[in-house]
């Protein structure tokens, strides 16, 4: 049964900052995830019929349902998983996940009542003994800009089947989001960023943290975490989301709201903690008609910002944003050089 309560209780919220983590049970209702599961078969299959028709798969496989079709469609061609997996998709269901007042719920005990949702949400297939689908020890703060190391960007990891620890759930090291952000690295395929395990502190013990259909896992954008190998048979379907607050940069079009830390040098704000994506204003009682309310406009926004970015990106010259590895070059400036 879903939990009746809104938002986060008082221990729950202790329990986040102190661990730096959280697992709630329970969130979501059946009826909430399969309109958003419904979406992405009918994704998976319109993108397999072309396959078919060029010789180049069998079947579309979608009679094995959502947890298997994808395994049979990789077993014949590989040219399909990029497509639909990251954040390629910006589906309407996708767009009402995101915005799932039960979501918002928890996401305003956390960062308050003015919201800001990113864009840069990832839909992860994880296939059985796909090397692909293991990410490396890290913290989403490896990636944002270095001026919002402070400030909270939650993150919201939503399975959409059961997470175990055979599938593939992610594992976290619990109260390392206090220190410093680590130095991240290129990973060997210069996909990932990642923490060298001998950088972490003697004696922190990595913790899985399995999440049943229907709960979420919570994480600081400080908290160490990583997932490795699916050992199952199926795939291991999930989401994740990221809010935060208003006053944190962002590209969402906002007046920028003031810190109250003083004087600030505004030539050292950046555009937004991850400038390549397109961030949103998901829920606000300031100006409720500045909130994205139509999954049309949240598609076009993400289309017309990754544009820009992609055209600003490509005539820089200043080395800090050429490409150098598969990860976005903004990314860099958090190693480069150490």
């Amino acid at each position: 049964m879903p939990r009746a309560e809104q938002g986060l209780t008082r221990e729950e919220i202790e329990t986040y900052h102190r661990e730096g983590y959280l697992v709630m049970e329970n969130l979501l209702a059946e009826s909430d995830l399969q309109p958003v599961i419904d979406e992405i078969t009918g994704e998976v299959t319109a993108r397999a019929r072309p396959l078919v028709a060029a010789g180049k798969l069998s079947s579309t496989f979608v009679e094995l349902g959502f947890e298997r079709q994808l395994v049979a469609i990789n077993c014949e061609t590989d040219k399909l998983l990029p497509e639909i997996s990251s954040g390629a998709l910006s589906g309407q269901e996708i767009f009402r996940l995101i915005c799932h007042p039960k979501l918002l719920d928890v996401a305003e005990s956390l960062c308050g009542p003015e919201l800001i949702a990113s864009s840069v949400y990832r839909l992860r297939p994880k296939l059985p003994g796909d090397p692909r689908g293991e990410v490396p020890w890290h913290q989403d703060s490896g990636y944002f800009d270095p001026y919002c190391d402070k400030g909270l960007i939650l993150t919201m990891w939503l399975p959409l089947v059961d997470a175990t620890s055979e599938s593939g759930c992610l594992y976290v090291l619990p109260r390392l989001h206090t220190t410093s952000v680590f130095s991240h690295r290129p990973n060997d395929d210069g996909t990932y960023l990642r923490i060298a395990t001998r950088d972490f502190p003697r004696g922190h013990m990595a913790v899985a943290a399995p999440v049943r259909k229907g709960g979420v896992l919570l994480m600081t954008n400080r908290t160490p975490h990583a997932s490795f190998a699916n050992r199952g048979e199926t795939v291991r379907w999930s989401m994740d989301l990221r809010y935060q607050n208003t006053a944190l940069p962002s590209n969402a079009s906002l007046p920028q709201t003031e810190s109250g830390e003083g004087a600030v040098d505004h030539r050292s704000i950046p555009p937004a903690c991850y400038p390549p994506s397109a961030d949103f204003l998901v829920r606000s009682r300031e100006r409720p008609e500045e909130v994205v309310n139509n999954a049309e406009v949240f598609h076009l926004t993400r289309a017309e910002h990754r544009a820009r970015y992609q055209a600003q990106t490509s005539t820089s010259t200043r080395p800090s944003e050429q490409k150098k590895t598969s990860i976005n070059p903004f990314s860099l400036k958090r190693w480069k050089g150490n």
